[in-house]
């Protein structure tokens, strides 16, 4: 099951990388050499699993089918010298405006915008070093090898901001849907009641050989900066917009509270949002008591340092006006809103040579690292001559001391990621 707020715009996915193939013990066995030296092969790399922007897509749809993704580990190295093949990378296709986040701690890794970007949220083990490579002066038949790297494993959110260069806002019925179906090529949803637009719709305006992309916003309700009626789901959309089309329902009891409701749910999201431009735009003049209304509103809103203009989404009538002032404020404003929450990046790399000690029961020393956790994972433990170079690494990076000075005694035990040790002296 997908743990979201919108199935379209907020998911949670899993993703693995592949292990590295196994490096791998051989001899050169070649007639007339009859005694060869070291020659097992690398292991290959394993897949990376990389997000990649999709220009083509709108939503986070697909992954309503599938959530888990995992990269094929590499193939063990060979004799002959012979490295294993690397496996192929798992690319997943995300819409422009997915922000990435870490799961577990909430931290975003990337903000992915433009078409083609990627970044690499997985990467894949390397490849175990075949026997090959610890061959020395001293022990030139070594029969060791290193297994392949682990792969990683993260849940991470993938949140979607529209790429759009105006925003339709306002309350529930106010006609968004219809004018954006009279102004694009949108098809939304459309009908006489509140929420109808559970999703954004978005839809390009064509006018006079120029095209904009325009974002339908579902309606707002009192308490959307709070998350009530799926409201950060949908004022998480506005941030990206250049430009805003406030709709009033001309059909409301009260449209200037409804006018005002919207701005201060705008603000509250994000502080940023009351500097964004507005066009105020009075709908469904076609009705009777719209036309009453739109009299005693006009200088109301003119009154606040508006410039409101009257329309029917549904008879079209002022639309083409709507258009061309909407061309007019967008060629006055810069190209695009800066994204003020985070370049793409990837979190800083912890320092491999860092590890500490976490003492649990009496006798059980935990040692925590990467690089040490890692050492761990390639070492192949039945192999004595590996599990001497373990104990080599222990010592290079002060662990052994460290867990001297700790107190650890003959037999205790030491845990070093999934594996747990006897220490000896």
């Amino acid at each position: 099951m997908i743990e979201s707020e919108s199935m379209l715009d907020k998911v949670k996915i899993f993703v693995e990388s592949g292990a590295g193939g196994n490096g791998t013990v051989a001899f050169r066995r070649e007639k007339y050499v009859p005694k060869g030296g070291p020659a097992g092969g690398d292991g290959g790399r394993g897949g990376n699993v990389i997000l990649r922007v999709n220009p083509a897509l709108n939503t986070l749809a697909s992954f309503s089918r599938r959530i888990h993704f995992k990269a094929a580990r590499g193939d063990n190295g060979m004799g002959s010298n012979k490295t294993g093949s690397s496996a192929d990378h798992i690319i997943i296709d995300v819409p422009p405006g997915t922000v990435v986040r870490d799961a577990e701690t909430n931290e975003v890794l990337a903000d992915l915008v433009t078409p083609g970007e990627t970044i690499v949220v997985a990467p894949g083990g390397r490849g175990g070093r075949g026997n090959q490579h610890f061959a020395n002066s001293r022990r030139q038949a070594p029969r060791m090898a290193e297994k392949g790297e682990p792969g990683e494993e993260h849940w991470l959110w993938l949140e979607l901001k529209l790429i759009a260069d105006v925003g339709i806002v306002g309350v529930p019925n106010a006609g968004k849907s219809t004018l954006l179906s009279v102004i694009s090529n949108a098809k939304p949803k459309i009908a006489d009641y509140p929420f109808t637009t559970l999703e954004p719709n978005l839809g390009v305006v064509l006018y006079d050989d120029r095209d904009v992309v325009v974002a339908d916003i579902p309606g707002l309700v009192e308490g959307a900066n709070r998350g009530v009626g799926l409201g950060h789901s949908f004022l998480r959309h506005v941030q990206r917009t250049r430009l805003l089309i406030h709709l009033i329902n001309g059909a409301s009891d009260n449209p200037l509270a409804d006018f005002n409701q919207i701005n201060v749910e705008l603000t509250l999201f994000d502080d940023r949002l009351k500097e964004r431009p507005q066009i105020v735009v009075f709908n469904k003049m076609d009705l009777p008591e719209a036309q009453e209304r739109w009299l005693t509103l006009e200088p109301e809103l003119r009154a606040l340092g508006y410039e409101p203009m009257a329309i029917s989404g549904a008879t079209q009538q002022g639309v083409d006006k709507l258009l061309q002032r909407m061309f007019a404020t967008l060629d006055s404003l810069p190209k695009s809103v800066p994204i003020v929450e985070t370049p793409v990046y990837m979190l800083p790399e912890e320092d491999e040579k860092v590890f500490w000690l976490e003492p649990e029961d009496e006798g059980i020393f935990v040692v925590h690292g990467k690089r040490i956790e890692r050492a761990a994972a390639m070492t192949y433990w039945e192999n004595e001559e590996a599990v001497m170079r373990f104990q080599r690494i222990l010592e290079a990076l002060g662990i052994t001391s460290a867990l001297r000075e700790a107190g650890i005694q003959e037999g205790d035990t030491v845990q070093i990621g999934k594996h747990e040790l006897e220490w000896s002296d």
